[in-house]
């Protein structure tokens, strides 16, 4: 008799990100004909119920395909007794045969909001985890319903497709292109839920889940079953299928942003008003928007107000003065041209 069938799906999601990055890691370099050593892949690990059967899934499939295999548990220290859970968490993800496995502290700041910055450190702390230990990547415990409220919530700000098209799959980190993986966007979390009740592993319920205080809360508690009780079931997976259809146009609109962008710009490497006119508004705001990165506009602050009032630079012009973005970046119409920098 096989596992349940809620243990057999996330072994299975587990098992086809495992291929994938032996697969990235395996492509042997010009001119060397050795085989690298098994790449060691780590779980990021709160001790829910999402990654604590990720963490079970990763523990399984590992030793099957030849995978090193160890955990992250980031102690944001925003509750009291956040160190001794972090340990505890530690030891469980030991009992199920992962090494390394470790605990690390961060500090959360206040930039961007509470969610905004303990998710900023816990990726630092990862980074950090993922450099240190040379992972090949990291796995994150993110389900269909994360999904559904992250496209929820990027439409609630307004922010274009590219929130619309929520989580990757594969996402990168500093230096690592393809660093973070997210098995589960195609379960729910129900699925992983019951997978740890069949398997016997202890959950940690994360008090701030349920906190009205935190925004992505009061949309799981009260904003997505009300909009299942007024168009019904299914708003869950139609979410999920929206983001992964506007993350293939967001995709293709970002390559013809970057194919088209040093023919927009002067010898001087100015952008040209003029040209960024002619461009589709689509296609012509990601320009904007990665110039103003590059000036120091961090991406996270960056709305698409902001990237607007750059636009009107360019389709408005009535002679107006310099837009403030975040990051202390400005952008201002000289002559023609837009210049976007630090003030």
């Amino acid at each position: 008799m096989g596992p349940h069938p809620a243990v057999a799906a996330i072994r299975l999601a587990v098992r086809r990100v495992l291929h994938d990055i032996l697969n990235d890691h395996h492509t042997p370099e010009a001119g060397s004909p050795e085989r690298p050593p098994s790449p060691l892949v780590l779980v990021a690990c709160s001790g829910g119920a999402d990654s604590m059967a990720l963490a079970s899934a990763l523990a399984f499939e590992s030793s099957r395909l030849g995978v090193r295999a160890g955990g992250v548990t980031v102690d944001h220290g925003l509750q009291p007794g956040s160190g001794l859970r972090a340990e505890e968490v530690v030891l469980r993800l030991r009992g199920l045969g992962l090494d390394p496995v470790e605990s690390t502290a961060v500090t959360v700041g206040r930039e961007g909001g509470p969610e905004a910055a303990a998710r900023d450190a816990r990726y630092r702390a990862l980074d950090a985890a993922a450099e240190r230990h040379g992972a090949a990547a990291v796995l994150l415990g993110h389900t269909r319903d994360d999904q559904a409220e992250t496209v929820l919530l990027g439409l609630a700000r307004g922010s274009g497709i590219r929130s619309l098209s929520g989580m990757a799959a594969v996402s990168g980190g500093p230096g690592a292109a393809r660093r973070y993986r997210r098995p589960f966007l195609q379960l729910d979390r129900q699925t992983a839920r019951k997978a740890c009740l069949v398997q016997s592993l202890p959950v940690w319920d994360d008090p701030h889940n349920a906190d009205p205080a935190y925004t992505r809360s009061r949309l799981r508690h009260e904003g997505l079953p009300a909009l299942e009780k007024a168009l019904g079931k299914g708003v869950v997976e139609a979410l999920a299928r929206t983001a992964q259809l506007s993350r293939d146009d967001a995709d293709a609109l970002d390559a013809w942003a970057g194919q088209a962008e040093s023919a927009v710009r002067d010898a001087a490497g100015l952008l040209e008003c003029a040209k960024l006119y002619a461009l589709p508004p689509a296609v012509r705001r990601r320009i904007l928007r990665r110039a103003a990165i590059e000036a120091g506009a961090p991406a996270g602050s960056l709305f698409a107000r902001h990237i607007e009032e750059v636009d009107r630079l360019i389709t408005g012009w009535r002679g107006q003065g310099v837009i403030n973005l975040p990051g202390k970046v400005v952008a201002q119409r000289q002559g023609g041209r837009l210049v976007i920098r630090q003030g």
